[in-house]
């Protein structure tokens, strides 16, 4: 009896304090901090909206926070999943994501909203099936770049590989049609490519290649075409195609460097549309003005620098995976931020991406929770591996005892501590 109360104390003291040493706090605030502002935001650009549809002001507001709850909770979920269980079903998650992203082609089956078949309805919630086919695509490269990463770096063929994987993924994309997960999938993939050591005149053919064909797609669809011509002079036709970019940049106008106050916006009331969606970049420099839009952008550099750092100790620690993996995540933020940015200021042609972990969407808040949790389960381990190394130092330099890893160490421990209980005991309990 005693001895099971020996045994099992220190395992229970290991477990409480392993939950938070170790934390990026600055990674977990600025996580956080995005998501609850994104609900502050989404409810306050959906209120004409809302009302409208529904009855409801604050029926997006209340979704939306439904939506970061559930996303919160995935997240958890893959804080306590070891990341050798992610590169193992690396497999399973690339084919899970070709799976998906035909299902979203076929009539029937896919839900079609303005034109683009990219929903699939399961009753209950409908999904964006390419938010999570991105994230499945990145395991499974990530995992790639650590088996065959020599080849990606000395051979054609390694690197074709993932190219093509990459590509296919990207023409089911334009198929539904998803011009702006293209790009953001195909750039992140070549980054990570670029980072794996590939060959700099294969990573440059690649690059102009896909420029290129961007360009063909744009040029065979009038669609893009006037899109292109409306970011070009949006002015030139204000109330055509030209509506949705000088209504955005009437309210950045609008707000100055203060703002109109939170809930002031005039362009959420039918003026804008996508407000609480993929305009929501909009309304905040209306409603903050400069000074907010700042702190957003603050916001998600340093969730960026700190996920790039959690993956540099990766890489410093000869986990790769988690090192690549925590890279692509990055990369996609930092595209998907930039582009979303840059179409509300009219610096890009508008395309239909949302603005991470504060646009309204179920499925974008979900896969980027899904992508946080992986992080700070990196971050785990990182620091994990820390302890692990440091008491095998100590005892090197003192000892001269040859290293062993700290489970060992511990394990070790208890069973001499056991065996001492046990001979310490009368007789007649060590002998039944």
């Amino acid at each position: 009896m005693s001895t099971r109360v020996v045994m099992q104390q220190p395992k229970q003291k290991v477990r409480k304090r392993s939950m938070w040493m170790g934390m990026d706090f600055a990674l977990l605030l600025s996580f956080v901090a995005l998501l609850l502002f994104g609900v502050v935001m989404v409810s306050s650009a959906s209120v004409s909206v809302a009302d409208k549809n529904f009855g409801d002001a604050f029926y997006y507001g209340r979704r939306q926070l439904i939506f970061v709850c559930i996303g919160l909770c995935m997240a958890f979920a893959l804080l306590r999943t070891p990341t050798w269980v992610l590169d193992r079903m690396g497999w399973v998650l690339l084919m899970l994501a070709y799976v998906l992203l035909v299902l979203v082609l076929v009539p029937g089956v896919g839900k079609t909203v303005n034109g683009a078949q990219r929903w699939m309805d399961f009753g209950v919630i409908t999904l964006q099936v390419s938010e999570f086919a991105r994230l499945s695509l990145l395991v499974y490269l990530a995992g790639y770049m650590v088996r065959r990463g020599e080849q990606v770096r000395t051979s054609l063929q390694g690197f074709i590989k993932p190219v093509a994987l990459v590509g296919l993924a990207a023409l089911l994309l334009l198929l539904e049609p998803d011009f702006g997960a293209a790009a953001v999938l195909t750039a992140t993939c070549l980054g990570m490519l670029f980072m794996a050591g590939a060959r700099v005149w294969q990573f440059a053919a690649c690059l102009l290649i896909a420029l290129a064909m961007g360009a063909v797609l744009i040029l065979i669809s009038p669609y893009r075409v006037e899109r292109l011509m409306a970011f070009l002079d949006p002015w030139g036709n204000a109330f055509g195609s030209g509506y949705q970019l000088t209504q955005s940049l009437i309210a950045f106008g609008s707000g100055g460097v203060n703002g109109l106050g939170l809930g002031g916006s005039v362009q959420k009331l039918f003026y804008l549309p996508e407000a609480h969606n993929d305009f929501v970049f909009a309304i905040v420099g209306e409603e903050l003005g400069l000074i907010g839009v700042v702190i957003v952008l603050l916001a998600f550099t340093v969730l960026v620098q700190r996920i790039l750092h959690v993956a540099a100790n990766a890489l410093e620690l000869d986990e790769e995976f988690s090192a690549y993996l925590c890279y692509s995540i990055a990369l996609w933020i930092s595209a998907q931020v930039f582009i979303n940015a840059g179409v509300s200021m009219g610096m890009l042609p508008t395309k239909g991406l949302t603005l991470p972990l504060m646009s309204a969407g179920g499925s974008a808040i979900m896969a980027a929770c899904l992508a946080m949790g992986m992080v700070l389960r990196v971050n785990f381990e990182n620091h994990l591996a820390v302890l692990q190394a440091r008491p095998s130092k100590v005892a090197n330099k003192t000892t001269g005892k040859k290293n062993l890893p700290l489970n060992t160490e511990i394990k070790n421990q208890l069973n001499m501590d056991a065996a001492d209980l046990v001979q310490d005991m009368p007789e007649e309990f060590s002998n039944g």
